[in-house]
C-alpha cells in the first residue's frame, strides 16, 4: 500500500490528526480536508486512490460530496469508505446506492481495524 493517497474528509481535528498519523505510519499518503464544499475540487485535482469521508460537515454533506462525485465522469468510481457516527439503516442504504466501497460507523471501529479495511478495499 505504499504510496497510495488517502484523503481524509473530516471536521473534526482531533479525530482527523489520529487518522492522518496512523495512515502515515502505515506508508500512505494522506490528504486532508474539512470543508465539504471544497473536498470535491480537490479530490478532481489530487485524485486520491480513496476517500475516507465523513458525513456530517459544514456546509455541504458526505452524501453531497458523494452524489457530486457520482455524477462527475471522472469521479464516478471513487473508492469511498464512509466513517460517520450516523449508522441508521436509511443512511446505510443511502450510502450503498451512492456505491460506497464500505460504511464504518466511528464508535464501532480502532484505528488499526480502520487500515485494515483501507488496505483490503484498495487490494481488491
Amino acid at each position: 500500500m505504499e504510496g497510495k493517497k488517502i484523503m481524509i474528509i473530516e471536521d473534526d481535528d482531533f479525530l482527523r490528526s489520529l487518522v492522518v498519523t496512523k495512515l502515515q505510519k502505515e506508508g500512505f499518503t494522506v490528504a486532508t480536508n474539512a470543508d465539504g464544499a471544497k473536498a470535491v475540487e480537490q479530490i478532481q485535482s489530487e485524485k486520491p486512490d480513496m476517500l475516507l469521508l465523513d458525513l456530517m460537515l459544514p456546509a455541504v454533506s458526505g452524501f453531497d460530496i458523494l452524489q457530486t462525485l457520482r455524477s462527475g465522469t471522472e469521479t464516478k468510481t471513487q473508492r469511498v469508505i464512509i466513517f460517520s457516527n450516523l449508522g441508521d439503516d436509511e443512511d446505510i442504504k443511502k450510502g450503498t446506492a451512492l456505491g460506497v466501497t464500505d460504511y464504518l460507523i466511528k464508535s464501532n471501529f480502532t484505528l488499526d481495524e480502520l487500515v485494515e479495511k483501507i488496505k483490503k478495499s484498495l487490494a481488491e
